[in-house]
Order: C-alpha cells, then structure tokens, then sequence
C-alpha cells in the first residue's frame, strides 16, 4: 500500500469538504492497520459514492474515467491475466493496443496490484479508474466468461464419451470429423446435457467478428454460458450440422434438423435444430423438446380452481373446437399436449398436424408439415377426416382453409383443439371473423378459448417483502381496498436461483363461449365488447389473472409487468 498515496486521496477528500479532518485520521489509520484498499474500504462502508469516488480519482491522478455499464466485456482480451491475479487485486483488462494493456481499477492507489500486472503480462500498463461497485460487476461476469474460454483438452468427463447421439449420417461424419476434433465432439455433448441438466428451452451458438457467444434460454430469459475460441465456432457449429443431418457445404441458406440425444433406456431427448447464415456466420439455435414437459399433469399449470374446471369440462366434451392463443414460448404446446394427455387412451383416434411435431406422444398419430412436398395443414386435415378420427388436433389456424375445415370437424362430431397467434381470448373470435369464417359457423363450432403468458416464479429461498408503495399496487392494477391484505415478495437471488425466480408458470384467461356470448358475435361486437361481456361473465383476463399469482406469493410485480397489458 502507497501510504503517500493514501494521505493524498485522504486530504483531497477533505478539501472537497466529503470528509472531516477527524474521519480522515480515523480512516487513514484504519486502511493501515488493516491493509484494506482504500478506496475498497470508502466505497463498501459507503463513506464515499462510488460514482463520485472514480471521477475525483480521475481527477486528482489524471488517469482517464470509463463507464464499465457503456462498455462491451465481450470485446475485452481474456488471455492476458490469469484469473488468479484479477481475484487476487479486482483489477479488469479492457483492451490491448500493441505493446500496452488498459488496466480498469477502482484504486489507483493500489500500486503493487499494477506492478504485478505488469510483471505478468510483460507489458506497459495504462491505468482507467472505473466504479468500485460496477468493476466487481463485471468482474464477476468477465471471470464467468474467462471459465468458457477454456482449453478443448480441458473436457475430461469421461461420461461425455457414453453419450448416444443419434441422427447424423455416419458416413459423412467418419469423413468430417477428425481424430484431433475428438475435443469438439466432447464439447458439443457437454453443452447438451449441461442444457438439459439445467432445464434449458434452447441454446444459442452465435458467431460475431471478434467472439463466439453461447447462451442457454432458461425461464424464458437469455443468458450467456460461454465463450469459447473464436476459431471453435465453425469446427462445432460443424459438429451439430453432421449430428442434424444438414450439409455442412452449405452455409448461405438456412437449414432445419434434428438429433436425439438418448440419455438412458427410459428417456430421450429430442433437439429441433435450424442454421441462419449472418454476417459472421451461422448461428444455431437448438430447441429442446423433452417430453415430460408434456407430462406436468393439470394440476402443475398454474390454473386458478374455476380455470382448471372450464378446461377439462371442454375437453370432455364430445365435439367441438377449444383454442389455445398466445405469443411464441407462452406454452401453447405444453398446454395442449397436457390435454391430448388427459384424451389419450385405447379406445380414442387421435391425430396432430404440427409444424413441426415439438414433443412425440406414443399412442397419437403426429404428422409433420411439409409445404415444399404439398403437405399443409388444410391437407393433413382432410386426410385426418376419412381416417375416422375422434380427436384432431391443428398446430395453427392460420388460414382461411385450414380454420374452414377445422370448424366443419368440429361441426361433425369431433373434438379439435388448435392455437392462434391473438393478444388475449376475445381478440382471437374477431381474429377468426376477419379471416372469413361466417359468426355462425363460430358460434356453433367454438366452446372454449385459452389466452396464456408463462410468467417466472418467484424462489422459495430467497424471496422477500417488496415494501412497495400503495401508489405502484395501485398501478399495476390492484384496488385501494386490496392494499394490506397481502404481501408482494420481489425478486432477490440466491445460489439456488436465477436472479430470483426458479421455474415458470402459465397466466391464463380461459374464457368459454356462452349464450351470450354467442348473441353477441352473432350481432358483430367487437373485441372490446366482447372483452366486456367476458368480465360481467366472471372472467379473469390476463392481468387480473397475473394479480392473483401476485397475492399467492407465486411471482413478482415485474413479471407481471412484463408479461401482461395494463
């Protein structure tokens, strides 16, 4: 420690009138006598801003000032200092420019942590003074990207050679892969099970000009899990092409696979793959497709009682149409196969036409889409009628044709169940009048429709009393009358956790077509008279339904927020 430097920063602390000439000596001894950082020990007992702490350091020692939040770390060099030296000193490499190396430090005083730096890397180093609070931020994340530039030679578990993979042609992989690409293969199996380990929805392999990302989907939020070396990228994404069956000559079109990964004797996972050419390459994106994600059972949905209720009594009904809507990953597919689940046994005929088929079911017959070879949804349909079906069930109604048949099946003694891509339940009757199809045929074909979001839940271990003002209850869309009756529990983060939310579960606005309902688009009301006669009929919407989650402890105020429409 630079004790001038000290007294020096202590001084000028005390001349800006921050500090009193007591404190300082009281401080000064202290940092001392503890050989703490200086600025470390400030910033953390929040004597100083550290804000206000990095501009007055960049001030007094003339060293520029870097906002690390405006800063990418992707681009930061990752090999210069080994980790050790950046835990041991909390000092970040931000970029390299010949023979120099700028070196992020909240402490400029911390003297011996730069002559170590320099020793090490053998380079001059340039000092940027940067936030106590953010640097220890990035540091962290830097140190988490550092644990995925690792060494292929590194991957020795030996249960990634047990892994079965199957789906790639063996011939054109004996040729593509190498005896030394051997790491690749390892890699590529790591990634997959650490996925599924993890309850990931997909990966993402993306390759820029200076770095190779990675990311897991969880919880329906990204996140980065790696970095590897840039010149990987195109030996692994390689890898998954052979594993997929696609050309791996081809890179200027996009391309659509499949591979299974077979985990034991009982269970398998099925991965849906497709490639996109971009500036720097091709990215991949792997959707996971494990099936027991069909298999939550009702009970695990997230229904309110009364919702669970109106669904399964529209499943048990002899014919009719029940409709799913939402945004791409609401959990459409979950919802819907969790039904087919329910229906599925000996004595029904159930066909799906999906595009493509997400999770296989044994004991449903599922088609998959194929528009290049004719086979569209209009034309499974009409297949699936002179197969003597009981249930059908249609990916998406996406069409005047496809919607037409669909209602006809249900007209005729067959339960179908099919999903739209609408804001909320009453949107999608307009949704399905504006494509064309008489009320009528509306009217007397639809029985239920299911609005749905998939909203995080809330950690057990670590959520806590959100303290929040009535004025943001009031906001959200709770009544005045409300206020003190419950508690809403925020978000916190533990090591059991993902910033504060373990797993998901499904908002929903189930709606069934009443009488009146009926009376009302037979007369051509609008989505917004409809949604009216929704709510006099006791139906929750989106947000209300999101409310309740709130009030049960299930989620947060912000998921909410973000999943739903005021």
């Amino acid at each position: 420690m630079d004790i001038k430097r000290v007294e020096l920063v202590l001084a000028g602390l005390v001349k800006q009138g921050i500090l009193t000439e007591e404190d300082a000596k009281k401080h000064s001894d202290t940092v001392i006598k503890e050989k703490e950082p200086l600025v470390k020990y400030l910033v953390s007992k929040g004597i100083v801003k550290g804000g206000m702490m990095a501009h007055y350091l960049s001030h007094i020692f003339h060293v520029p000032f870097l906002d690390l939040s405006a800063f990418d770390l992707d681009s930061m060099p990752t090999t210069v200092i080994n980790k050790e030296l950046i835990e041991k000193h909390r000092v970040l490499p931000l970029y390299k420019r010949g023979t120099y190396l700028f070196i992020g430090i909240a402490d400029p005083t911390n003297v011996k942590a730069l002559d170590e730096v320099k020793f090490q890397t053998n380079l001059k180093i340039a000092t940027i003074v940067v936030e106590q609070d953010k640097l220890a931020i990035a540091i962290d994340e830097f140190l988490e990207s550092m644990e995925g530039n690792f060494m292929m030679e590194d991957l020795l578990d030996t249960d990634l050679d047990n892994v079965e993979l199957t789906g790639g042609d063996q011939a054109q992989e004996a040729v593509a892969i190498k005896e030394n690409d051997t790491p690749i293969i390892r890699f590529v199996n790591k990634l997959l099970l650490d996925a599924i380990k993890q309850g990931v929805s997909d990966i993402h392999l993306e390759p820029f000009e200076k770095v190779f990302r990675i990311r897991y989907r969880s919880d329906g939020m990204l996140h980065k899990v790696s970095t590897p070396p840039n010149n990987m990228a195109q030996r692994i994404i390689s890898r998954i092409k052979i594993m997929s069956k696609m050309d791996i000559a081809e890179r200027r079109l996009p391309q659509d696979g499949r591979l299974k990964l077979i985990m034991s004797r009982t269970r398998a996972i099925d991965f849906r793959v497709n490639t996109c050419p971009t500036l720097f390459g091709e990215k991949v994106v792997l959707r996971i497709l494990d099936p027991t994600n069909a298999q939550l059972g009702v009970e695990k949905l997230g229904f309110e009682p009364e919702q669970k209720k109106l669904f399964i009594d529209a499943l048990n009904q002899p014919y009719g149409m029940i409709l799913v809507t939402g945004p791409t990953g609401s959990g459409k597919t979950v919802s819907l196969y969790t039904g087919l689940n329910m229906l599925n046994s000996i004595d029904r005929n159930i066909s799906t036409a999906e595009d493509p088929v997400e999770i296989t079911v044994e004991g449903i017959n599922q088609v998959n889409m194929n528009v290049k070879a004719g086979l569209t949804f209009a034309e499974a349909l009409r297949a699936f009628l002179r197969q003597d079906p009981d249930i059908i069930m249609v990916g998406e109604i996406r069409d005047l044709e496809t919607g037409a048949i669909a209602v006809k099946a249900a007209q005729t003694g067959h339960l179908v169940l099919s999903t739209l891509h609408t804001n909320d339940a009453p949107q999608t009757l307009n949704r399905l009048l504006q494509m064309g199809i008489p009320a009528f045929n509306i009217v007397s074909s639809v029985i239920l429709i299911m609005a749905q979001r998939l909203a995080r839940r809330l950690c057990t271990e670590c959520k806590k009393d959100g303290e929040y003002p009535d004025s943001a209850l009031l906001e959200i869309g709770f009544e005045q009358k409300d206020i003190g009756t419950f508690t809403a529990y925020k978000a916190v983060g533990c090591d059991m956790c993902t910033n504060g939310y373990k797993g998901r579960v499904g908002i929903y606005q189930v709606m069934p077509i009443s009488e009146a309902m009926k009376a009302n688009i037979l007369k051509g009301a609008n989505a917004m008279e409809l949604a009216d006669q929704s709510k006099a009929e006791g139906v929750n919407d989106l947000r209300a339904s999101g409310l309740l989650k709130i009030v049960q402890g299930v989620t947060s105020i912000e998921e909410v927020d973000r999943v739903t429409l005021a």
